[in-house]
């Protein structure tokens, strides 16, 4: 028997959608919340809509104007720049926890998620590639077998996926994002954990290279 999955509430399924759509940039910077046009294109009245946007609001993702409409806030170069310090650190550390216990269920799992990876690159859909980076990700800390690890990314796992979307944007890096998965699942099962725990801080350091770079061409 399947186990039974709790349903999202109304709030919940919306605070996703907007949340997802801020994350890919379909709601980009500095773009209003018009509360009607959003429970009409979604189909359900305002109070979900408000309360998911409260939500976006305590998670930093949205402000209010003083004319009683709320933006999407714009990147906090600050709040990033101590994000991707942490993860230089963080990230690193939990593939040298993740290559003392690895199994052949683990290898499956790496296989499944590097194939949705190429996938969603032959594909070139930024929702898709997104998706993918975050299940490659999750994969690393879930097999650091730290919860702390798990429980401090999930906390501000929200701007990280908008940094990822900022990141794959580009066409010139997306290549090289997905080989340096790979190379980290290859060096991990090889036994070179140094060696994967090295990629892994080349590649977090790129990523907030390229989203630094976008800050001060002002495109974000």
């Amino acid at each position: 028997m399947e186990a039974v999955t709790p349903k999202r509430t109304l709030v919940e399924e919306t605070y996703e959608i907007l949340l997802n759509a801020i994350c890919t940039g379909e709601i980009l910077p500095g773009e209003r919340l018009n509360q009607d046009e959003i429970a009409a294109k979604l189909d359900v009245s305002r109070q979900p809509v408000n309360s998911a946007i409260s939500i976006l609001k305590a998670n930093g993702m949205v402000k209010d104007t003083g004319r009683r409409s709320v933006v999407v806030v714009r990147f906090d170069e600050s709040l990033f720049r101590s994000i991707f310090e942490y993860r230089t650190v963080i990230e690193p550390f939990a593939v040298r926890l993740a290559g003392r216990s690895l199994t052949d269920a683990d290898k499956r799992r790496a296989d499944r998620v590097l194939r949705v990876g190429e996938k969603a690159l032959k594909q070139g859909a930024l929702g898709g590639l997104v998706h993918a980076d975050m299940m490659f990700h999750e994969m690393i800390y879930s097999w650091s077998n730290n919860r702390v690890i798990e429980c401090s990314m999930k906390t501000n796992w929200h701007h990280i996926r908008r940094s990822m979307s900022e990141v794959l944007r580009d066409p010139e890096v997306i290549g090289s994002v997905w080989n340096q998965h790979t190379e980290i699942v290859s060096h991990l099962f090889d036994g070179r954990t140094e060696d994967a725990a090295k990629i892994m801080e080349s590649h977090i350091r790129n990523s907030y290279e390229a989203i630094a770079s976008a800050m001060t061409a002002g495109g974000i």
